[in-house]
């Protein structure tokens, strides 16, 4: 059975492709700054964790018929559901904008509060993720929200729930003083 588990956690590791950023730290809260990007994006209604797996197939359809590369992670709004995949810069030219239930959209840089977890990709996992988030963000004295709480996914689809990463961000601004 252990064999079995590092094996499909290889497996994941290898079918990774580019990292759009580095993954937060489990367990620890973090400010950091996210870079600029093209992102594709899947939008449906209602609550994401309804409709993600309508929000993926337009998605990777859109990359299959362009034959670009999976990037990591996936954005998840929660609220108004949409996904987001990010588009490598190796990747960009093969993007042809806007098509079948996909939005091209470029984003700037943006700084947020984030934390990392493991576990499956579950309202649940993302509440408590988000709660903790929360909370660290309200002792901050130099930071404040500035958008509702969004999860990052960085594993794929046929990795063992409890081996699942993922993060919540919240974009953040300063305080001013």
């Amino acid at each position: 059975m252990t064999k079995f588990i590092l094996l499909l956690a290889l497996t994941a590791s290898l079918m990774a492709t580019e990292q759009a950023f580095p993954p937060s730290p489990v367990g620890v809260p973090e400010l950091k700054t996210l870079p600029a990007g093209v992102l594709l994006k899947a939008t449906g209604k209602g609550n994401y964790f309804d409709q993600s797996n309508g929000l993926f197939r337009p998605l990777f359809n859109y990359i299959s018929a362009h034959d670009i590369a999976m990037t990591t992670p996936v954005e998840a709004k929660i609220e108004g559901a949409a996904m987001f995949f990010w588009v490598a810069q190796s990747q960009r030219a093969k993007v042809a904008g806007s098509a079948n239930g996909v939005e091209v959209v470029e984003i700037p840089e943006r700084w947020v509060a984030s934390l990392g977890a493991r576990g499956g990709y579950s309202a649940p996992n993302f509440s408590e993720t988000r709660d903790k988030l929360l909370v660290w963000l309200a002792t901050r004295q130099d930071v404040e929200a500035a958008g509702a709480p969004y999860a990052v996914y960085w594993s794929g689809p046929f990795t063992p729930g409890f081996l699942k990463r993922f993060e919540v961000h919240v974009p953040v601004r300063a305080i001013a003083r």
